[in-house]
Protein backbone atom coordinates (compact mmCIF):
# COMPACT_ATOMS: atom_id res chain seq x y z
CA UNK A 1 0.00 0.00 0.00
CA UNK A 2 1.29 3.10 -0.93
CA UNK A 3 0.55 6.82 1.16
CA UNK A 4 0.63 10.10 -0.68
CA UNK A 5 -0.16 13.25 1.60
CA UNK A 6 -3.33 14.94 -0.21
CA UNK A 7 -5.46 17.56 0.13
CA UNK A 8 -4.96 19.52 3.56
CA UNK A 9 -2.67 16.91 5.45
CA UNK A 10 -4.96 14.12 4.85
CA UNK A 11 -3.39 11.00 3.50
CA UNK A 12 -4.29 9.19 0.46
CA UNK A 13 -4.64 5.11 1.06
CA UNK A 14 -3.46 3.41 -2.66
CA UNK A 15 -4.03 0.13 -3.11
CA UNK A 16 -3.89 -1.97 -5.89
CA UNK A 17 -7.62 -2.91 -5.47
CA UNK A 18 -8.55 0.56 -5.57
CA UNK A 19 -6.04 1.31 -8.81
CA UNK A 20 -7.46 -1.95 -10.33
CA UNK A 21 -11.30 -0.64 -9.90
CA UNK A 22 -10.62 2.68 -11.00
CA UNK A 23 -8.39 1.85 -14.21
CA UNK A 24 -11.88 -0.21 -15.05
CA UNK A 25 -14.48 1.76 -14.48
CA UNK A 26 -12.07 4.57 -16.36
CA UNK A 27 -12.13 2.01 -19.40
CA UNK A 28 -15.97 1.57 -19.26
CA UNK A 29 -16.86 5.35 -19.41
CA UNK A 30 -15.18 5.59 -22.33
CA UNK A 31 -16.35 2.73 -23.85
CA UNK A 32 -19.71 3.63 -22.98
CA UNK A 33 -18.97 7.58 -24.31
CA UNK A 34 -18.11 6.21 -27.77
CA UNK A 35 -21.05 6.54 -29.63
CA UNK A 36 -21.68 10.00 -28.09
CA UNK A 37 -17.90 10.86 -29.22
CA UNK A 38 -19.21 9.40 -32.76
CA UNK A 39 -22.03 11.28 -32.56
CA UNK A 40 -20.63 14.66 -32.60
CA UNK A 41 -17.36 13.54 -34.93
CA UNK A 42 -19.82 12.82 -37.39
CA UNK A 43 -21.91 16.31 -37.17
CA UNK A 44 -18.39 18.08 -37.94
CA UNK A 45 -17.48 15.37 -40.87
CA UNK A 46 -17.24 16.81 -44.36
CA UNK A 47 -19.26 14.52 -47.05
CA UNK A 48 -16.21 13.11 -48.21
CA UNK A 49 -15.82 11.59 -45.02
CA UNK A 50 -19.39 10.50 -44.19
CA UNK A 51 -18.82 8.26 -47.07
CA UNK A 52 -15.39 6.38 -46.82
CA UNK A 53 -15.50 2.40 -46.85
CA UNK A 54 -14.31 1.50 -43.88
CA UNK A 55 -15.87 4.68 -41.78
CA UNK A 56 -14.06 6.87 -40.10
CA UNK A 57 -14.22 7.40 -36.43
CA UNK A 58 -12.92 10.98 -35.57
CA UNK A 59 -12.86 13.28 -38.00
CA UNK A 60 -9.84 14.75 -40.11
CA UNK A 61 -11.38 17.77 -41.25
CA UNK A 62 -13.85 19.30 -39.33
CA UNK A 63 -16.57 21.63 -40.89
CA UNK A 64 -20.11 23.69 -40.13
CA UNK A 65 -21.65 23.11 -43.37
CA UNK A 66 -23.45 20.20 -42.13
CA UNK A 67 -25.50 22.76 -39.88
CA UNK A 68 -25.95 25.31 -42.75
CA UNK A 69 -26.77 23.05 -44.58
CA UNK A 70 -29.58 22.15 -42.05
CA UNK A 71 -31.12 25.45 -42.08
CA UNK A 72 -31.17 25.26 -45.84
CA UNK A 73 -32.87 22.12 -45.84
CA UNK A 74 -35.73 23.16 -43.23
CA UNK A 75 -35.64 26.45 -44.49
CA UNK A 76 -36.74 26.06 -48.15
CA UNK A 77 -40.36 26.15 -46.95
CA UNK A 78 -42.49 29.12 -46.22
CA UNK A 79 -41.68 28.26 -42.58
CA UNK A 80 -37.77 29.04 -41.48
CA UNK A 81 -35.52 26.43 -39.38
CA UNK A 82 -35.67 29.05 -36.05
CA UNK A 83 -39.31 28.50 -35.80
CA UNK A 84 -39.46 24.41 -35.48
CA UNK A 85 -36.54 25.38 -33.06
CA UNK A 86 -38.41 27.71 -30.75
CA UNK A 87 -42.11 25.36 -31.33
CA UNK A 88 -39.87 22.75 -29.53
CA UNK A 89 -38.89 24.67 -27.22
CA UNK A 90 -42.21 26.45 -25.81
CA UNK A 91 -43.60 22.95 -26.04
CA UNK A 92 -40.60 21.33 -23.83
CA UNK A 93 -40.05 23.94 -21.67
CA UNK A 94 -43.85 24.58 -20.74
CA UNK A 95 -44.44 21.00 -20.24
CA UNK A 96 -41.46 20.45 -17.61
CA UNK A 97 -42.27 23.43 -15.53
CA UNK A 98 -46.24 22.72 -15.36
CA UNK A 99 -45.96 18.39 -14.77
CA UNK A 100 -43.20 19.44 -11.84
CA UNK A 101 -45.80 21.46 -10.38
CA UNK A 102 -48.63 19.39 -11.13
CA UNK A 103 -46.72 16.51 -10.00
CA UNK A 104 -45.46 17.73 -6.52
CA UNK A 105 -48.64 19.26 -5.79
CA UNK A 106 -50.31 15.57 -6.44
CA UNK A 107 -48.04 13.63 -4.67
CA UNK A 108 -48.07 16.10 -1.69
CA UNK A 109 -51.90 16.06 -1.59
CA UNK A 110 -51.95 12.05 -1.99
CA UNK A 111 -49.26 11.78 1.14
CA UNK A 112 -49.45 13.74 3.55
CA UNK A 113 -53.25 15.56 3.47
CA UNK A 114 -54.67 12.26 3.02
CA UNK A 115 -58.01 12.83 0.89
CA UNK A 116 -60.67 11.12 0.91
CA UNK A 117 -60.73 8.66 -1.82
CA UNK A 118 -56.92 8.88 -1.97
CA UNK A 119 -55.86 5.40 -2.04
CA UNK A 120 -58.20 4.55 -5.09
CA UNK A 121 -56.56 7.73 -7.02
CA UNK A 122 -53.27 6.19 -6.32
CA UNK A 123 -54.35 2.82 -6.88
CA UNK A 124 -55.78 3.99 -10.28
CA UNK A 125 -52.54 5.40 -11.17
CA UNK A 126 -50.77 2.68 -10.47
CA UNK A 127 -52.86 1.21 -12.82
CA UNK A 128 -52.36 3.70 -15.77
CA UNK A 129 -48.62 2.74 -15.40
CA UNK A 130 -49.38 -1.02 -16.74
CA UNK A 131 -50.48 0.81 -20.17
CA UNK A 132 -48.37 2.03 -23.43
CA UNK A 133 -48.68 5.50 -23.95
CA UNK A 134 -49.35 4.56 -27.53
CA UNK A 135 -52.54 2.76 -26.40
CA UNK A 136 -54.36 6.41 -24.71
CA UNK A 137 -53.52 8.42 -28.02
CA UNK A 138 -56.79 7.46 -29.56
CA UNK A 139 -59.05 9.02 -27.14
CA UNK A 140 -56.74 11.83 -26.13
CA UNK A 141 -57.23 12.74 -29.55
CA UNK A 142 -60.81 12.53 -29.22
CA UNK A 143 -60.85 14.84 -25.77
CA UNK A 144 -58.34 17.34 -27.74
CA UNK A 145 -60.03 17.50 -30.72
CA UNK A 146 -63.47 17.63 -28.45
CA UNK A 147 -61.66 21.08 -27.02
CA UNK A 148 -61.12 22.42 -30.58
CA UNK A 149 -57.34 22.17 -29.79
CA UNK A 150 -56.35 20.90 -32.68
CA UNK A 151 -52.83 22.22 -34.08
CA UNK A 152 -52.36 24.52 -31.19
CA UNK A 153 -50.00 24.49 -28.76
CA UNK A 154 -52.56 23.15 -26.00
CA UNK A 155 -52.81 20.02 -28.35
CA UNK A 156 -48.83 19.13 -27.36
CA UNK A 157 -48.79 20.35 -23.80
CA UNK A 158 -51.97 19.00 -22.21
CA UNK A 159 -51.69 15.51 -22.35
CA UNK A 160 -48.69 15.48 -21.26
CA UNK A 161 -48.44 17.37 -18.43
CA UNK A 162 -50.14 14.93 -15.79
CA UNK A 163 -48.42 11.94 -16.62
CA UNK A 164 -48.50 8.77 -14.08
CA UNK A 165 -45.16 7.87 -13.77
CA UNK A 166 -44.28 11.27 -12.67
CA UNK A 167 -47.01 11.78 -9.77
CA UNK A 168 -45.63 8.21 -8.91
CA UNK A 169 -41.95 8.88 -8.66
CA UNK A 170 -42.50 12.15 -6.55
CA UNK A 171 -44.79 10.58 -4.49
CA UNK A 172 -41.91 7.52 -3.35
CA UNK A 173 -39.87 10.73 -2.38
CA UNK A 174 -42.27 12.64 -1.14
CA UNK A 175 -43.20 9.77 1.56
CA UNK A 176 -39.24 10.24 3.23
CA UNK A 177 -40.23 13.95 4.19
CA UNK A 178 -40.93 13.64 7.83
CA UNK A 179 -44.57 14.55 8.74
CA UNK A 180 -43.71 15.86 12.26
CA UNK A 181 -42.09 19.09 10.18
CA UNK A 182 -45.43 19.57 8.56
CA UNK A 183 -47.41 19.28 11.85
CA UNK A 184 -45.07 21.66 13.28
CA UNK A 185 -45.37 24.46 10.85
CA UNK A 186 -49.47 24.19 11.01
CA UNK A 187 -49.27 24.86 14.71
CA UNK A 188 -47.23 27.70 14.26
CA UNK A 189 -50.06 28.78 11.79
CA UNK A 190 -48.52 28.10 8.62
CA UNK A 191 -51.56 27.56 5.47
CA UNK A 192 -50.69 24.57 3.22
CA UNK A 193 -49.21 26.20 0.06
CA UNK A 194 -47.15 28.27 2.11
CA UNK A 195 -45.88 24.59 3.91
CA UNK A 196 -46.13 23.34 0.02
CA UNK A 197 -43.50 26.32 -1.11
CA UNK A 198 -41.16 26.81 1.40
CA UNK A 199 -40.91 23.67 2.97
CA UNK A 200 -41.59 20.80 0.69
CA UNK A 201 -40.60 21.92 -2.43
CA UNK A 202 -37.22 23.16 -1.39
CA UNK A 203 -36.84 19.15 0.04
CA UNK A 204 -38.56 17.64 -3.30
CA UNK A 205 -34.97 19.06 -5.25
CA UNK A 206 -33.42 16.05 -6.28
CA UNK A 207 -36.92 14.60 -7.23
CA UNK A 208 -37.70 17.67 -9.36
CA UNK A 209 -34.25 17.50 -10.98
CA UNK A 210 -34.87 13.87 -12.04
CA UNK A 211 -38.05 14.44 -13.20
CA UNK A 212 -37.23 17.79 -15.07
CA UNK A 213 -34.68 15.28 -17.08
CA UNK A 214 -36.77 12.98 -17.86
CA UNK A 215 -39.88 15.16 -18.96
CA UNK A 216 -37.50 16.75 -20.96
CA UNK A 217 -35.86 14.24 -22.88
CA UNK A 218 -38.96 12.54 -23.26
CA UNK A 219 -41.02 15.69 -25.15
CA UNK A 220 -38.28 16.83 -26.82
CA UNK A 221 -37.56 14.03 -28.62
CA UNK A 222 -41.46 13.15 -28.47
CA UNK A 223 -42.12 12.48 -32.46
CA UNK A 224 -45.56 10.76 -32.33
CA UNK A 225 -47.80 13.09 -30.37
CA UNK A 226 -47.10 16.76 -33.03
CA UNK A 227 -47.44 13.82 -35.79
CA UNK A 228 -51.58 13.31 -35.06
CA UNK A 229 -52.02 16.72 -33.22
CA UNK A 230 -50.33 19.05 -35.25
CA UNK A 231 -51.60 19.83 -38.88
CA UNK A 232 -49.82 23.11 -40.25
CA UNK A 233 -46.92 23.64 -41.06
CA UNK A 234 -45.68 26.41 -38.81
CA UNK A 235 -46.93 23.91 -35.54
CA UNK A 236 -44.21 21.33 -36.47
CA UNK A 237 -41.49 20.54 -33.85
CA UNK A 238 -38.17 20.01 -35.03
CA UNK A 239 -38.55 15.78 -34.33
CA UNK A 240 -41.30 16.05 -37.07
CA UNK A 241 -39.86 18.25 -39.26
CA UNK A 242 -35.98 16.80 -39.42
CA UNK A 243 -37.97 13.60 -40.10
CA UNK A 244 -38.96 15.52 -43.95
CA UNK A 245 -35.13 15.85 -44.68
CA UNK A 246 -33.89 14.52 -48.06
CA UNK A 247 -37.85 12.31 -47.57
CA UNK A 248 -36.99 10.30 -44.30
CA UNK A 249 -33.92 7.85 -44.31
CA UNK A 250 -34.91 5.95 -47.25
CA UNK A 251 -34.89 8.53 -49.75
CA UNK A 252 -32.42 10.88 -48.32
CA UNK A 253 -30.25 12.38 -50.45
CA UNK A 254 -26.04 12.32 -51.03
CA UNK A 255 -26.30 15.65 -50.71
CA UNK A 256 -28.38 16.12 -47.72
CA UNK A 257 -25.98 13.45 -45.72
CA UNK A 258 -24.62 16.03 -43.44
CA UNK A 259 -27.75 17.60 -42.86
CA UNK A 260 -29.14 14.92 -41.11
CA UNK A 261 -25.65 13.88 -39.37
CA UNK A 262 -25.87 17.76 -38.16
CA UNK A 263 -30.18 17.16 -37.11
CA UNK A 264 -28.74 14.03 -34.93
CA UNK A 265 -25.85 16.24 -32.68
CA UNK A 266 -28.86 18.64 -32.20
CA UNK A 267 -31.62 16.48 -30.97
CA UNK A 268 -28.94 14.50 -28.58
CA UNK A 269 -27.11 17.71 -27.34
CA UNK A 270 -29.57 19.33 -25.22
CA UNK A 271 -31.25 16.04 -23.29
CA UNK A 272 -27.12 15.24 -22.80
CA UNK A 273 -26.46 18.97 -21.43
CA UNK A 274 -29.69 18.69 -18.93
CA UNK A 275 -28.63 15.38 -17.81
CA UNK A 276 -24.86 16.52 -17.08
CA UNK A 277 -26.15 19.71 -14.99
CA UNK A 278 -28.68 17.41 -12.98
CA UNK A 279 -26.63 13.97 -12.98
CA UNK A 280 -26.17 14.96 -9.66
CA UNK A 281 -29.59 15.43 -7.97
CA UNK A 282 -30.81 12.53 -10.18
CA UNK A 283 -28.50 10.19 -8.42
CA UNK A 284 -29.55 10.83 -4.70
CA UNK A 285 -33.17 10.79 -6.21
CA UNK A 286 -32.10 7.05 -7.18
CA UNK A 287 -30.47 6.19 -4.12
CA UNK A 288 -33.22 7.28 -1.83
CA UNK A 289 -35.69 5.49 -3.92
CA UNK A 290 -33.31 2.72 -3.38
CA UNK A 291 -33.46 2.87 0.38
CA UNK A 292 -37.21 2.90 0.45
CA UNK A 293 -37.50 0.11 -1.76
Amino acid sequence: MLKIKWFRGQWLHITFARVALYVVMIVMVCFTALPLVYLISTAFKPLDELFLYPPRFFVQNPTTKNFSDLVVSLGSSTVPFTRYAFNSLVNTITIVICTVIVSSMGAYSLVKLKPPGGVFLFNLILVALMFSPHVTKIPSYMVVNGLGLINTYGALILPNIAVAYNIFLIKQFMEQYPTELLEAARIDGAGEFRIFIQMVMPALKPATATLTVFSFVNNWNDYFSPLIYVTSQAMKTLPLALQTIGGGAAGMSVGRAGAVAAATFLMTAPTVIIFVIKQGQVMETMTYSGIKG
